[in-house]
């Protein structure tokens, strides 16, 4: 591969990580890496630092962690490693100054067909949309938010079985070869843009917060199963259980009928949990309460009378 290009990456979780090595596992030439700066993680408060750092240690890569991207100082050590590309992956939002500096633009990777669900979360709003596809886009960045010229797509089905650990993780490397794809692209002038556009209605993917994951047992199983399924494993659809919240990672729908109202627990306290919906019931397989560890529902009905 050629090493022409000066090129710095942007990126924070694995799922850049796994385009920063696969840039490097091609030959490319990155000269800087950039990341979030360290933090506390977990229940111990440690500070640990992001996938891409991780790695770029691995590689020995020189890596920066500003906190403000504006600064004179960032900007004037960034234009230092005098870069011809700069691509970002899982990275937040730049100022003009920083995205419009080296000679040939930032391109970005996003998980999904643009201009549909643009924004924080497209991977989720995907599956809690019930969508049948996905797929991933490498393009330029401009003014307005993943609005940019379009250098590639591909696509990728989601399966009914789907939730956003594994379409996360197909993503995840498709996306790590579509930027090693799209890198080569530039280096070699071979490619054309395409400008985003759509007759249809689009789709947005915004950030999702706490109180958006709350289960509304009143909705149908359907739209109830793929917005829990798209919240799985990560940030967790939940509901409340005796005052305490319960977070649900799995259901399936269930061959009885529940006896009691909509949104109401029915249990035999071993072998299932079971609710009503607007049109049918559900059972729940996997769940996690409030200060206990995930498990399945037989484990926690062990360990918890209804």
């Amino acid at each position: 591969m050629s090493k022409e290009l000066r090129i710095i990456f942007l990126g924070t979780p694995d799922f850049a990580a796994e385009s920063l090595k696969r840039l490097v596992e091609s030959g490319f030439l990155i000269v800087a890496v950039i990341t979030a700066p360290d933090k506390p993680q977990g229940r111990g408060k440690k500070i640990g630092s992001s996938a891409v750092k991780q790695f770029a240690m691995e590689a020995e890569l020189p890596i920066l962690q500003p906190t403000n991207l504006k600064s004179p100082e960032f900007l004037e050590e960034l234009k230092s490693y005098n870069a011809d590309l700069q691509i970002v992956v899982a990275f937040r939002m730049l100022p003009e100054a920083v995205w419009n500096m080296p000679r040939l633009g930032t391109f970005n990777l996003h998980a999904s067909l643009l201009p549909q669900y643009r924004g924080a979360a497209p991977i989720n709003w995907a599956i809690i949309n019930g969508e049948t596809e996905t797929g991933i886009t490498t393009f330029f960045l401009k003014h307005e938010i993943d609005t940019g010229e379009i250098i590639f797509q591909e696509k990728e089905p989601i399966h009914k079985s789907d939730n956003v650990g594994t379409l996360y993780e197909r993503l995840m490397k498709k996306g790590a070869d579509l930027v090693a794809k799209t890198a080569k692209a530039i280096t070699e002038d071979n490619y054309s843009l395409k400008p985003q556009s759509s007759d249809q209605p689009l789709e947005s993917a915004p950030k999702i917060f706490k109180e958006d994951c709350k289960i509304e047992w009143n909705q149908s199983s359907e739209r109830i199963h793929n917005f829990i399924r798209g919240l799985s494993p990560y940030p967790a659809a939940w509901t409340k259980l005796d005052g305490k919240v319960l977070k649900v990672f799995a259901i399936e729908e269930s061959t009885q009928e529940s006896k009691k109202g909509t949104g109401v627990f029915e249990s035999d306290n071993k072998t299932y949990l079971r609710i009503k919906t607007s049109d049918k019931s559900v059972n729940i397989l996997e769940l996690q309460l409030e200060g206990k560890k995930k498990m399945n529902v037989e484990e926690f009905l062990r360990g918890y009378q209804l």
